[in-house]
C-alpha cells in the first residue's frame, strides 16, 4: 500500500522559514516525480513545485518568486519543500503527491495523495 505522509507544518511569522518533508512508502520511490500542491480555504489546489526522478529537474509556481526549493533523498524515500520568507498568504494546507514517471508532469498524473500538513503564516 502506497502512502504519503507529510510533517514539518505548523505556525510561524511572517519572514520566516519551515521545511516541510513527505516520506514515501510502499512504492519504488526514485521511479515517480514528486510534487508539493497547497490549499488554502476558498481557494483551489494549486501545485507550488515539481521535482523529476532523479532530481536533476525541478519547477516552481511562478508566485514564489524564488522563496521555496524542492528536493528530494532517495535513501531516505522523502522530499522535501524549504520555505524562506514566508508570507501570510502562504498559509494553506501543504499536500505532496506522486506523478507518475514523466517530466514534466501533468496534472493528473499526480495520483496518490498524502493527508497535508497546515502551514499557517502570522503578520
Amino acid at each position: 500500500q502506497v502512502q504519503l505522509e507529510e510533517s514539518g507544518g505548523g505556525l510561524v511569522q511572517a519572514g520566516g522559514s519551515l521545511r516541510l518533508s513527505c516520506a514515501v512508502s510502499g512504492r519504488t520511490f526514485s521511479m515517480y516525480t514528486m510534487g508539493w500542491f497547497r490549499q488554502a480555504p476558498g481557494k483551489e489546489r494549486e501545485c507550488v513545485a515539481a521535482i523529476s526522478r532523479n532530481g536533476v529537474f525541478t519547477s516552481y509556481a511562478d508566485s514564489l518568486q524564488g522563496r521555496f526549493t524542492i528536493s528530494r533523498d532517495s535513501a531516505k524515500k522523502t522530499v522535501y519543500l524549504q520555505m524562506n520568507t514566508l508570507k501570510p498568504e502562504d498559509t494553506a494546507v501543504y499536500y505532496c503527491a506522486d506523478g507518475g514517471s514523466s517530466w514534466p508532469p501533468k496534472w493528473a498524473d499526480f495520483g496518490t495523495w498524502g493527508q497535508g500538513t497546515q502551514v499557517t503564516v502570522s503578520s
